[in-house]
């Protein structure tokens, strides 16, 4: 199967100024896909799409291709990330070059490891899915979750659930912000990434963080030193 791996980076960031090139440990936030990327070994193409020169500066220094400029279209804060990867597909298939399955990666994803990308290629092969994704379980059960109401009280969201043993309740998952992985020709007849095929790879707490904010960089610096202290 012929894959590409497409790492959307665009310049503008205005909670963490300039966030895909950030200092992250040593190095730019991003080279951490790239690599994660180019050592799976499952990608015919590594490339990253930006529209910041800058950034596709240092996305070549780290190994990936940037063969052309992210569309103005898809540059600003209303760019859906499907769109972003329809139009890398349709900039490669204007030159003849096709590919089976796409993997996105984000650029903020330090904890992506090369053996995930590997079992997603495998079960993408096997025919057993579409789309495999990053996912990772709410730490609190979602149904002790609580809401504030018209007369600005507490009340439970899930009533009926409040009393079940924690053990009881069923375990909740969100996405992880990591990486997509998906057939493309089965992705192109959608509007959107997801797939009602869609298969889980279940992330730890400690592999996983969102990097929306200051504190949530620093939080996700102190994941990687703890990481790196047990390995």
């Amino acid at each position: 199967m012929k894959n590409i791996c497409i790492i959307p980076a665009r310049g503008g960031s205005k909670r963490i100024p300039r966030k895909n090139i950030k200092n992250f440990l040593g190095k730019p936030i991003i080279a951490y896909s790239i690599e994660a990327a180019l050592k799976s070994g499952v990608f015919s193409e590594v490339m990253v799409s930006t529209d910041d020169l800058e950034i596709a500066a240092i996305a070549q220094q780290y190994g990936a291709k940037t063969p052309f400029l992210r569309s103005p279209e898809n540059s600003d804060d209303y760019a859906s990330t499907t769109s972003v990867i329809k139009e890398v597909l349709a900039n490669y298939a204007a030159t003849d070059v096709f590919f089976d399955g796409c993997c996105c990666i984000y650029p903020t994803a330090p904890f992506i490891i090369p053996d995930n990308l590997v079992q997603a290629n495998q079960l993408l092969v096997s025919g057993a899915t579409d789309l495999v994704m990053t996912v990772v379980a709410y730490s609190f059960p979602i149904q002790r979750s609580l809401i504030i109401n018209s007369s600005q009280t507490l009340a439970y969201k899930y009533p009926d659930q409040r009393l079940m043993r924690s053990q009881d309740l069923e375990p909740s998952y969100h996405d992880a912000g990591q990486f997509y992985f998906f057939l493309v020709n089965q992705f192109n007849t959608r509007d959107s990434i997801m797939s009602d095929r869609a298969v889980p790879l279940i992330r730890s707490e400690l592999d996983v963080q969102d990097i929306d904010n200051e504190s949530d960089w620093m939080i996700a610096e102190l994941k990687m030193k703890l990481r790196l202290a047990h390995t």
